[in-house]
């Protein structure tokens, strides 16, 4: 597969920082670094990965497989998730996620006919402090209210 100079220089400073018979502690960084590029894990990106690291595919499949962020199919270019877990739910996060879903127009693992949003209810974001937990893409957001999610969706939407 062929990525940009900048992921190229990314992968070959990961894969550098271990030596050869420890590459596959390389699999996750690489898998998320490439996601953010091409759009998705595809099995392509997993042949890839095993290539690069010396992991058999198997054992990458099974990582993508494991983990909740890393997705099969293109999500949006906002993915918003929305924590559900008991301190969340507590504080509104079931609603919180209802809400969006209805703003969005798109359920659980959905990603938006434009392309612009993705919704994902998922569990523990580890912020029960703070919680209701909202994340979008790599931003983490506490305390979050039907009125802060639909001012952060509008300004996302609006920086298209």
């Amino acid at each position: 597969m062929n990525f940009s100079p900048a992921l190229e220089a990314r992968i070959s400073k990961i894969l550098g920082n271990y030596p050869e018979d420890r590459k596959r502690s390389a699999v996750i960084p690489l898998l998320l670094f490439i996601q953010d590029e091409v759009g998705a894990v595809t099995k392509e990106v997993v042949d890839e990965v095993s290539h690069r690291t010396g992991t058999p595919r198997v054992q990458v499949d099974e990582v993508v497989g494991f983990y909740s962020m890393l997705h099969r199919k293109p999500i949006g270019k906002y993915h918003v998730q929305v924590c559900t877990n008991v301190s969340c739910m507590l504080v509104g996060g079931t609603e919180l996620y209802h809400h969006a879903a209805k703003k969005l127009g798109i359920g659980h693992k959905e990603t938006a006919a434009d392309g612009v949003f993705s919704l994902e209810e998922v569990e523990c974001m580890g912020a029960c402090s703070w919680a209701p937990a909202v994340q979008i893409n790599y931003d983490f957001h506490h305390k979050v209210t039907p009125e802060k999610l639909d001012q952060l969706l509008d300004s996302l939407r609006k920086i298209q």
